[in-house]
């Protein structure tokens, strides 16, 4: 949910106590969850204005959608006299900058169970949003208008995040506002193990994000971009986002991913508000402290939660490259992601497709896969054969890890094989609706979901 907690305000000595942060997380294999996040995409369904963004007020506003969830056993978080978050449980909601509705489900043992939870969401925000007249859509870019048309959210680290953004890439504004995706968040039980999973995971990112790709509409029109959104990540931030080289060559990662993020700028240091440190790294910070303010272990943690690179660390290990889609797809990273990280057959033989590739070739993976996705030329054979051969990996593993989830990864194996992706159903779905609107909503709206 990304709130600040100053009361773990304990002064951090060295930079030891950094890389112990990620020790301390280890948890045994019998205590291993997979947790989903996804953010939807609203807009207005119907009438003159179908396709826009509705604003954080009024009665068709994100504000009344938090109020309406508020109504049913949600608890507010309050943040200047606005509702910017809910919780229930281990559940949260969230909104992102330009108004994606996020849903960062409980940490859960059986991944049939998190497609349950995901069923009870979506029916309470068809039932907080119809009368509303609000449309969800599967899609990892908001596909009507152009960023300008989108309102910001009243959330106050994204004042600070707005200013920042245009300083470090061409696309920043473009991320916040208008993409969306599914993650998942796994866990590990030491160094070594989470090492592995990093490098499972790293190794496989473009295929993740070639499978689940889903952003082909840009700026209202049909592009022959399969992941626009990935596309938008790759001049956001350079310094905080994309693969992370140590992945594939240290074992020691918690030191690796603690140097790392001593040296990436801070995007505010949160004394009582978010406040904009000009430049300065978590290492100065450290080192010399700022504005007679001390680093402390909350100030690690969100520091931590601003960084962005295709597989994150934290207390959990993110998956962050795919698109958000479909409700069956959304459902299907968990157990996708359980299979090809905590089976360790699996997890080898993920590391082992692409372990050939040099570092180069990866980062030309990285930009290549957002335009031409499973088309995606590597060496002599493409994204979509390696996306079968995982597939497979994943299959397997799932099998031995899980095997009562095995149907959920079915629309999956179907793309790996047909090599139909979300995205080519989308272009279709868009053409056909020969710029009406309305009739775009209900082809790319979620089941139910459609206002």
């Amino acid at each position: 949910m990304h709130l600040v907690d100053e009361a773990d305000a304990v002064a951090i000595a060295s930079e030891d106590e950094l890389v112990a942060y990620f020790h301390a997380a280890g948890k045994p294999r019998a205590q291993w969850r997979v947790g989903t996040e996804h953010e939807l995409i609203g807009v207005r369904a119907h009438g003159p204005t179908a396709g826009t963004a509705p604003a954080y007020d009024g009665p068709d506003g994100i504000g009344a959608v938090l109020a309406g969830f508020a109504t049913r056993g949600w608890e507010p978080v309050i943040e200047e006299g606005h509702t910017i978050a809910l919780s229930r449980g281990m559940a949260q909601v969230t909104i992102e900058p330009g108004g994606q509705f996020e849903l960062a489900a409980r940490p859960l043992g059986d991944d049939r169970d998190f497609a349950s939870d995901l069923a009870e969401h979506a029916a309470t925000l068809a039932e907080v949003t119809r009368p509303m007249g609000l449309a969800w859509l599967s899609s990892g870019l908001r596909p009507f208008g152009r960023r300008d048309d989108i309102p910001w959210m009243p959330k106050a680290r994204y004042r600070v995040m707005r200013a920042y953004m245009p300083t470090v890439g061409s696309r920043g504004l473009d991320m916040m506002l208008r993409t969306a995706t599914v993650q998942t968040n796994l866990d590990f039980s030491d160094e070594a193990d989470a090492a592995a999973k990093l490098r499972a995971l790293g190794s496989v990112t473009s295929i993740l994000t070639a499978l689940w790709a889903n952003s082909p509409i840009v700026d209202g029109e049909a592009t022959d971009w399969q992941s626009y959104r990935a596309w938008i990540w790759r001049d956001t931030d350079t310094a905080r986002a994309g693969l992370n080289r140590f992945v594939f060559e240290r074992d020691d990662v918690f030191n690796a991913y603690a140097e790392w993020a001593l040296d990436v700028p801070l995007y505010f240091v949160y004394r009582g508000g978010y406040q904009p440190p000009d430049g300065l790294t978590f290492r100065t910070f450290l080192r010399d402290g700022w504005r007679g303010e001390r680093a402390t272990q909350a100030d690690w943690a969100l520091h931590l939660s601003t960084l962005f690179p295709d597989v994150r660390l934290k207390k959990l290990i993110e998956v962050r490259g795919c698109d958000c889609g479909s409700l069956p797809m959304i459902a299907a990273l968990g157990p996708f992601t359980r299979a090809i990280t905590y089976d360790t057959e699996a997890r080898a033989a993920a590391i082992a497709l692409t372990e050939h590739l040099r570092w180069d070739e990866r980062l030309a993976l990285s930009d290549q896969v957002p335009r031409t996705g499973l088309a995606t030329q590597v060496g002599k054979h493409t994204v979509g054969d390696l996306a079968r051969e995982l597939v497979a990996i994943a299959k397997a593993g799932l099998a031995r890890e899980a095997p009562q989830s095995l149907s959920l990864i079915d629309p999956v194996i179907e793309i790996a094989e047909t090599g139909r992706t979300q995205a080519d159903v989308a272009r279709d779905a868009w053409r056909a609706a020969a710029g009406d609107a309305e009739k775009a909503i209900a082809a790319l709206a979620l089941p139910g979901l459609g206002g």
